[in-house]
């Protein structure tokens, strides 16, 4: 009842949400004075995100007694992501072809301009943490990542004297479990804080000119959440479609109002333990792990902007230049951890991958956080499905 009675209350205040912010429109100074409860929450979410996140991934590391295990987790997630993050680029791309939402848009003097996207060098490099404590302070995730593993898996080959040391950061898991519950409960007044200063500041007057790249991208997240995960759940996991959703809604929530995938990630990691029952080991690495390299998001809005500024802009694309946009936005998502506004760094490469102009970026710039949410919304799930079925092949 409790846990039901939790929903209902995030649901009511994602309403209320809409309505006070609507009503709020042309007063954005009013709606404003609602965001310091956002922020105190994504400050609160933050807080615990690091702690909670290394000690977990190390518990769930060292928790597997076999060395050749934590390979085989780590090659079934990868290959998963990359697999679905295709399927997202394809599906933006069919969807666009279809619809053409970029037709009859008229080309401004809007400019974009694109920032520099790291080399493949520089992203393997920026891997390898010169500072652990300096990684942890900077909540760089890919570097914690690294470091938790290493860590883990030191403590098994170091066993039985690395126990102990095991037994130290299981008990600050536990302690930060409790914090996050804590801090869960906040989740209503924060989406509150989140959305009415959101749905204030975007009115009808932004929406309408581009509305129909707004439904054909949030088609393609139903697609992408409704047939691939569907599929995926049903077929190479043990969970039925109910019991995933009903675990996963306060995450997806949170991912959707937050437009970030880390401060879902706290809350992601205790659902799928406690409701799903998912082992550490599983839901400890790949939910982490996820929130940094898998871009499903991402991927779906790189296929369905792509081909909305060519359209925009009456140029008409091959085939093959459909092809390049598949595989540049599948390992361009990827390789896109860590970078600040990767999506829209990300769609930069890809247009400039296809002889697209760049500055189109600036077409989608103002609605880009009301496409944020449904990509932040899509990495989460995506994420939490990938977790299911790695740990159903660890089983």
């Amino acid at each position: 009842m409790k846990k039901s009675k939790s929903a209902i209350m995030i649901f009511v205040s994602l309403l209320a949400s809409v309505v006070i912010g609507a009503a709020l429109q042309g007063n954005v100074e009013t709606a404003e004075l609602f965001r310091p409860l956002g922020t105190i929450y994504i400050n609160l979410i933050k807080m615990i995100m690091v702690p909670l996140v290394f000690s977990s991934l190390i518990v769930g590391i060292s928790s597997i007694t076999d060395v050749k295990k934590i390979g085989k987790m780590g090659m079934i997630t990868v290959v998963f992501f990359t697999m679905t993050t295709a399927i997202a680029v394809i599906i933006g791309l069919v969807l666009s072809n279809i619809f053409k939402p970029g037709a009859g848009i008229v080309v401004g003097s809007e400019v974009y301009e694109a920032k520099e996207f790291p080399g493949i060098a520089d992203q393997i490099v920026s891997i390898f943490p010169s500072n652990i404590l300096e990684s942890l302070l900077n909540a760089n995730m890919l570097q914690i990542i690294f470091a938790a593993v290493v860590i883990g898996v030191a403590i098994v080959k170091a066993a039985p004297k690395g126990e102990r040391l095991h037994e130290l950061i299981e008990d600050i898991y536990d302690v930060m479990s409790l914090i996050t519950k804590g801090v869960m409960a906040l989740t209503p007044i924060g989406i509150l804080g989140l959305m009415i200063p959101t749905v204030a500041a975007n009115g009808l007057s932004v929406l309408l000119p581009l509305g129909k790249l707004i439904l054909v991208f949030y088609l393609a997240v139903v697609i992408q959440m409704g047939i691939t995960y569907t599929v995926s759940l049903k077929c190479l996991s043990d969970f039925s479609l109910k019991e995933f959703y009903k675990a996963m809604l306060p995450a997806q929530v949170i991912a959707f109002v937050s437009c970030s995938s880390a401060a879902a990630l706290p809350v992601s990691m205790k659902r799928m333990q406690e409701e799903l029952k998912l082992s550490k080991e599983a839901s400890g690495f790949v939910l982490p792990l996820g929130a940094t390299i898998n871009m499903d998001g991402n991927a779906l809005y790189q296929g369905i902007v792509a081909l909305f500024i060519a359209q925009a802009y009456g140029i008409e694309l091959s085939i093959l230049s459909q092809v390049v946009i598949i595989l540049t936005g599948t390992l361009a998502s990827i390789g896109a951890a860590g970078v600040p506004g990767a999506a829209m760094v990300v769609l930069s490469t890809v247009l400039v991958s296809v002889g697209l102009p760049v500055d189109g970026i600036a077409l989608v710039a103002g609605i880009d956080r009301i496409l944020d949410m449904g990509r932040t919304l899509t990495n989460v799930t995506g994420d939490a499905v990938t977790a299911c079925i790695v740990d159903k092949r660890l089983k």
